[in-house]
């Protein structure tokens, strides 16, 4: 059979995010892990020959210590998009003001780090409101990639918090995390935002055509009591519904994908995080190849260009009231 499509990106989050997050102060130092993770994700990349889309936290890329780890993927060609500056899952609550300084400082940032204008932004912890996308669509932005159709955003939300050290105004102002069950309403193919006569790309985080449950990576390995069978079946089941289905996938990847418990403990609150990372790089090997069976992988923004040349992409005013 004949392979369609498919698009990969990492959101590049750093230690110091996940700490954020999580509601710890050792945030405020910036501890990071971009040293060990980038040359150990591009090593992965290149052996399977593929280029795909970074999501970089601005914040990161001010710091002089990330430097050198964020010029390796720029230098290795891959794509370079937006993931903020402040990489705070609440970005949706921001006003306009607040979001123009926001995405002018990662777009500084960013191009300053790696010598790339970003075109494509994703929100942390899919973070995404009416004032977000109109704000990008203002700022020239090509795409934007946040939407997560899931009908376990909630749950994902209550075992996070059930994990975290939040307090109770903390809890608030993170309540919109993962997303909510009404996103699983929203398409999983591509489709235009129509922003005031503006149109903007949204490509959805795939998810099981149907079933809208997770199919990502960084899912199939959060759950380490699965055995490796049941997940590469799962996996499997899923590339054949996006076939099925005429989907062509976007999937997710996120650091602590390519990180096990040796190479960090300060993260074991993370599912996933009590795994070695050599267990894990085998699982992702094995992820891939069952990927590439089906569909070739390639960068976000590659994706984009191929998706804006067809017709036929459905258009949606936004609507986050319900």
């Amino acid at each position: 059979m004949s392979r369609r499509i498919a698009s990969l990106s990492l959101d590049l989050d750093n230690k110091w995010s996940y700490l954020k997050t999580h509601g710890s102060d050792a945030w405020r130092d910036f501890p990071s892990y971009l040293d060990v993770v980038v040359p150990r994700v591009l090593q992965f990349l290149r052996e399977h020959d593929l280029k795909i889309t970074f999501f970089i936290v601005g914040q990161d890329a001010a710091l002089p210590n990330n430097r050198d780890a964020l010029c390796m993927l720029a230098e290795a060609g891959h794509d370079i998009a937006s993931h903020s500056f402040n990489h705070e899952p609440w970005l949706h609550l921001y006003e306009d003001a607040q979001l123009d300084d926001e995405f002018t400082r990662a777009e500084q940032a960013i191009e300053s780090a790696t010598g790339v204008r970003v075109k494509g932004f994703r929100g942390p912890g899919f973070s995404i409101s009416d004032r977000v996308l109109r704000i990008l669509s203002k700022r020239g932005y090509r795409y934007d990639a946040t939407a997560f159709p899931n009908v376990l955003n909630p749950l994902a939300r209550a075992y996070f918090f059930a994990k975290s050290n939040l307090t109770e105004g903390e809890r608030e102002q993170r309540k919109a995390l993962f997303g909510n069950f009404s996103d699983a309403f929203r398409p999983v193919k591509p489709y235009r935002w129509n922003l005031d006569g503006v149109e903007l790309i949204e490509v959805p985080v795939t998810t099981m055509p149907s079933f809208k449950i997770p199919v990502h990576f960084s899912y199939l390995l959060s759950r380490s009591g699965f055995p490796q069978a049941l997940a590469r079946a799962y996996f499997r089941f899923a590339v054949s519904m996006c076939r099925m289905t005429n989907t062509e996938p976007s999937l997710l990847l996120h650091p602590l994908d390519f990180l096990g418990c040796d190479d960090d403990r300060d993260l074991r609150f993370f599912p996933g995080m009590n795994m070695v990372s050599n267990v894990k790089l085998q699982q992702m090997h094995d992820l891939f190849e069952r990927l590439s069976h089906s569909f070739e992988p390639i960068s976000l923004e590659e994706y984009v260009e191929k998706a804006d040349q067809r017709e036929g992409l459905r258009v949606f005013q936004p609507d986050f009231s319900f």
